[in-house]
């Protein structure tokens, strides 16, 4: 795994983690921070992997002699 997939998926479990405290200490500030990590993580993981897909070179063909 690349250094971009450990941060997307960290910042994902972080954001989880965040919702479920703002959700069992009644915060608001806190659970939608989460909210918006948790979803800001699939969304830049989404846009690197389509990225890396788009720009990726395709393989040479060989030529028949």
């Amino acid at each position: 795994m690349s250094w971009t997939d450990w941060t997307c998926l960290g910042i994902f479990i972080i954001g989880f983690l965040l919702f479920l405290l703002g959700a069992n200490i009644y915060d608001a500030i806190v659970g939608y921070t989460g909210v918006y990590l948790f979803i800001g993580a699939i969304i830049a993981y989404l846009v690197v992997y389509i990225y890396k897909e788009l720009t990726e070179t395709p393989p040479p063909t060989a030529q028949k002699p």
